[in-house]
């Protein structure tokens, strides 16, 4: 029986599992990163090609991660608004402010958002992924209550075993709109 055992199995091992799982997500997290000059560039910025089963797997990791990323960013914003300092790096305002207690009680402000970052790169494993999603994808998401991403089934199954496909793409790039059709005219005969 699978009492209280939610979640597929997809065929692997538990930690084969939470490893594909995390390889997914991050591979969404590094579509949006500036690559300019990589060989291995997505055709097409936040979205990955998956099958259906594992994308309803991975969609609630990426939008914990998101969710875990906004919160670290609020709270970094307000960390710097009150106790921080507007001054270059190494220059003397900024080593002074380095010395007084304004800037442990900055440490001690700005200390949750660093336990929320390390605990989105546990979650991901990819300090490349978390750098972009807390550089630009949360930054993106900060006005958003939730449902980040999303599923959208492909028609043609995979090559192979013939799985169902599916696209896992972030919203807010290439949403459609809704337009009104215009109004029939009556012509008079």
């Amino acid at each position: 029986m699978r009492h209280r055992r939610k979640g597929r199995v997809l065929g692997r091992s538990p930690s084969h599992q939470r490893a594909l799982l995390r390889n997914l997500a991050s591979a969404l997290f590094l579509t949006e990163r500036d690559a300019e000059f990589d060989d291995n560039k997505p055709k097409v910025k936040g979205r990955i090609i998956t099958t259906l089963e594992k994308a309803k797997e991975v969609r609630p990791l990426v939008e914990r991660c998101i969710t875990l990323a906004r919160r670290a960013n609020e709270q970094r914003r307000e960390a710097n608004a009150q106790f921080g300092i507007e001054a270059e790096r190494n220059t003397e305002a900024w080593k002074t402010w380095r010395k007084s207690d304004r800037w442990k009680q900055w440490q001690k402000a700005v200390a949750p958002s660093v336990a929320l970052r390390r605990r989105v790169l546990v979650m991901l494993g990819d300090k490349g992924a978390v750098k972009v999603l807390f550089d630009d994808v949360a930054s993106r998401f900060a006005d958003r209550p939730g449902g980040y991403t999303r599923i959208m089934r492909l028609a043609k199954p995979r090559l192979g075993d013939a799985g169902t496909r599916a696209v896992l793409e972030f919203v807010g790039v290439r949403d459609r709109t809704a337009t009104a059709s215009p109004a029939p005219t009556v012509e008079a005969e």
